[in-house]
């Protein structure tokens, strides 16, 4: 599966230590990232991730694309709810692509758990589904 990886600043921390947590459910997975979060998460966990602009400078909209070309398959945004982020229309119209696209997408860690609970089993079929693929 194609994943993003995305986090606001105070957030950050936490993608990374979730990364590391799940390093072996990701690995085999072509992974995303914004800029700084993708290099922090290379840092800590080694895994292969190609690196997209930050959000601010276009990163949100680079991994929009993705969506809208049904080149994503999961995302996970830890986003930061309690300050204000100056690309809030990108954030929103990310958000807004994986819902049109049916691209399961994880806005905070108790979310992306699950998530990723399901893709380590195999369960999450959005793409069989979206595809006709699924008996």
């Amino acid at each position: 599966m194609n994943i993003a990886l995305i986090a606001h600043d105070k957030k950050k921390d936490d993608l990374v230590n979730f990364a590391v947590a799940y390093r072996d459910v990701f690995d085999g997975h072509t992974l995303y990232a914004t800029g700084t979060t993708g290099r922090r998460i290379i840092e800590a966990t080694g895994l292969s991730i190609q690196c997209v602009q930050s959000g601010p400078l276009g990163g949100d909209q680079q991994l929009g694309a993705l969506v809208a070309t049904d080149q994503l398959d999961l995302v996970l945004f830890f986003r930061d709810p309690l300050t204000a982020q100056p690309h809030e229309p990108d954030i929103t119209a990310l958000i807004r692509l994986c819902d049109v696209h049916h691209v399961p997408v994880a806005t905070n860690m108790g979310t992306a758990e699950i998530l990723v609970y399901g893709l380590q089993k195999g369960k999450l079929l959005s793409k069989e589904v979206r595809q006709g693929n699924v008996e």
